[in-house]
């Protein structure tokens, strides 16, 4: 969320200098409804902190950003386009004032936080974890994915100080990347969704990626609540280093018969879901909106957070129902195609192999239409290394188990996958996402299921944009959103 949303004031001067150390350019006793990195993305009331990136230094934008209505900048030197009389906070970093400005956030307010991360499903439980606990007061949460070095500071300094409960999804595909967010979040509560095979680019193993995950816990008290993933083979390495962080209570949530959480019954409906739990030692029944196991134990998560946080979990679970994903990430369009109409789960925005496991489950327990098949239309998984190869061609078996009807792939590490599958279930493979989709747009037909998956940088929306546009335009059809898929 864009913090020049709200209508009081986050940041006076005063209390932005105290928090950067800055000096004052003017005398302005300016107040900030909002703080922004990207001068595109300026809004009135807007203070605006021009960091300076490998490829661009925020300070060439800071007449553009003024422009657009921004009540101040924060700097490093004064800008040659600024005007003279410019609300500026001259400061000897810009990014070291992002983080002092997130700091100062956090300290400031008395709102509960949880920190969310995980290879997979860490953004979806981030959103519904900040759907459920609005209903219990004013929630602020990480907009979409900003849930990097500057991401992270910068949804912190977003915060209103009202806030109750503030929720922050931190990513990492690094290792140390997590220790400095944690503790500038200092959650008292943090989830790791899962461990699994991303970012293998950058580790050495699958527990590495575990370890570093574990660095969530270094801005915790001993009063937090870590929330694992009992069914996972790395719950006893996470559980171990939550204890050596001085967390006392460590919550398991799963299938496992040792969870504290525990998932019971998982049935697919039209709509969703229907999910069975025990939870704080009650047997609870509800109804999810998506459909997909994964979903159902993150769902499992959310309301170990709820009740870690003192909140009615009955009351939480119910507001799940109404909780819709977003783009890219398991919604479902309607599309009225050349060939007929047909159903799009569109989770294009991101992949894993674990990630793509879920979404196979997904597309075999969602109803065609009459003749309708189903169709795994898949991009690259990027940050793989040198196991990239076997990872895309291991996922051929899901996909035959699940008896998806065609495959189409994408990309030159998808190629391992195709080739991999029987030739009947081979329904294309191009080396980007645009080259695939000709082919692809002539096999979809009346009452087909159609789900289009990849990492980011496989591009995967592509497919998914076109397939979305009228027919009259060249597009495959129009869509609009349903219950997730």
């Amino acid at each position: 969320m864009n913090g020049a949303l709200h209508s009081q004031p986050l940041w006076g001067a005063a209390e932005a200098l105290a928090a950067t150390g800055g000096q004052a350019t003017t005398d302005a006793d300016w107040h900030a409804t909002g703080v922004s990195i990207d001068s595109r993305h300026c809004t009135s009331g807007d203070l605006f902190i021009a960091l300076a990136g490998p490829n661009f230094d925020g300070h060439d934008y800071v007449a553009a950003a003024l422009g657009r209505g921004a009540v101040a900048a924060i700097v490093a030197r004064r800008p040659d386009n600024a005007a003279p009389d410019a609300n500026l906070v001259v400061v000897d970093d810009t990014a070291t004032a992002l983080d002092d400005l997130g700091r100062f956030a956090r300290n400031r307010t008395g709102a509960q936080v949880v920190a969310v991360t995980g290879s997979v499903g860490k953004t979806s439980t981030k959103e519904g974890l900040a759907h459920a606990l609005s209903v219990f007061g004013s929630t602020h949460a990480t907009s979409g994915n900003l849930n990097n070095q500057w991401g992270v500071p910068l949804s912190l300094a977003r915060m209103p100080r009202a806030s109750r409960y503030g929720v922050f999804e931190l990513g990492m595909n690094h290792a140390g990347e997590l220790t400095p967010l944690s503790r500038l979040t200092r959650p008292d509560v943090a989830i790791i969704t899962t461990i699994a095979a991303a970012h293998l680019e950058f580790f050495d193993s699958v527990g590495a990626i575990a370890e570093a995950k574990a660095e969530i816990f270094a801005g915790m008290s001993p009063a937090g609540t870590a929330i694992l993933n009992r069914d996972n083979p790395w719950f006893a390495t996470l559980a171990e280093a939550a204890w050596a962080q001085g967390i006392e209570t460590v919550i398991g949530f799963g299938e496992h018969a040792e969870a504290n959480v525990r998932l019971e019954r998982y049935q697919p409906t039209p709509e969703g879901c229907d999910v069975g739990a025990v939870i704080a030692g009650q047997n609870l029944r509800y109804r999810l909106a998506m459909r997909g196991r994964h979903a159902a134990l993150n769902s499992l998560a959310i309301l170990a957070a709820v009740d870690a946080l003192g909140a009615d979990i009955v009351v939480a679970a119910a507001a799940l129902a109404t909780l819709q994903p977003p783009r890219g990430r398991g919604q479902r369009l309607d599309i009225a195609g050349r060939n007929g109409s047909f159903a799009l789960i569109d989770d294009s925005y991101n992949a894993s192999p674990a990630s793509i496991r879920a979404a196979i489950e997904v597309l075999a327990t969602t109803p065609a239409g009459r003749d309708g098949r189903r169709i795994a239309v898949l991009g690259d998984m990027l940050e793989l290394g040198p196991d990239a190869s076997r990872l895309h061609a291991g996922l051929a078996g899901a996909l035959i188990d699940a008896r998806i009807d065609l495959v189409f792939a994408a990309g030159p590490n998808m190629a391992h996958l195709y080739d991999a599958l029987p030739p009947a279930m081979r329904g294309g493979h191009a080396t980007t996402s645009a080259e695939l989709l000709p082919a692809l747009a002539d096999r979809i037909g009346a009452g087909d299921v159609v789900l289009v998956k990849g990492s980011l940088g496989s591009r995967m929306a592509v497919i998914v944009d076109a397939l979305s546009q009228p027919t009259d335009t060249g597009g495959a059809g129009v869509g609009r959103a349903a219950c997730a898929g």
